[in-house]
């Protein structure tokens, strides 16, 4: 941990990102600006395995840093998301479910960067369990440049139009910058109703989505 920094309260962090760069430097540049806040406070990276994109950047930083770096991956996705030397340790799993919930239980707090369909699905559910009680853990955007706006005003206006609770508005953090965006997710309060309440659910249940027990 960097002389200076206070000890954070997260020993590991989950982030969601795109396989690519984008088409601008300013997306790899935030990533790595995410990588080194994770290593000032000295905090582990669990990921979604790949070695592309934003996903190979983060990943490199934090394990140069010295923190422990797992990567989860779907074994389909590997040709896709994989190419070369992946970095720290990597964990292969049977299906996207199954990787989305092994994250979920690593992880004391999720963080986006910008991403695609896939990043905003993994980001958005998230937030879903954590307004269903299912967790307590903060979810943060690290909204570079504005690109996370647009979604942003949609919650906004789900709000207005009486779909989205106001004090469930409150569960997703923003902010333009890593250290910003961390020092708001360390102080994080749940402040909403659980839909059902915490103790209701059980971490295992993450991994059984209606279907699966008699699919398997």
């Amino acid at each position: 941990m960097e002389e200076g920094y206070p000890r954070s309260k997260f020993k590991t962090v989950c982030v969601f990102c795109g396989s690519n760069s984008g088409n601008r430097q300013v997306f790899s540049d935030s990533a790595i600006q995410l990588g080194n806040e994770l290593v000032k406070r000295n905090i582990d990276l669990v990921y979604g395995g790949g070695s592309v994109g934003l996903m190979g950047l983060i990943s490199q930083r934090v394990y140069d840093g010295g923190c422990h770096v797992l990567g989860i991956i779907p074994k389909a996705l590997m040709p896709l998301e994989i190419s070369g030397e992946t970095v720290g340790e990597v964990r292969i799993v049977s299906d996207m479910h199954e990787r989305k919930a092994a994250m979920a239980q690593e992880a004391d707090a999720f963080v986006a960067l910008p991403g695609g369909y896939g990043t905003m699905e993994e980001l958005l559910e998230m937030i879903t369990w954590a307004q269903l009680g299912i967790h307590k853990k903060p979810v943060g955007l690290l909204n570079v440049d504005g690109y996370y706006n647009c979604l942003l005003a949609l919650f906004d206006n789900g709000v207005k139009e009486g779909f989205i609770k106001p004090g469930a508005r409150n569960i997703v953090l923003s902010a333009p910058s890593a250290k910003e965006l961390m020092m708001k997710m360390e102080h994080y309060t749940p402040s909403h109703e659980h839909v059902a309440p915490h103790e209701n659910w059980q971490m295992k249940q993450l991994g059984n989505y209606p279907g699966r027990e008699n699919a398997e």
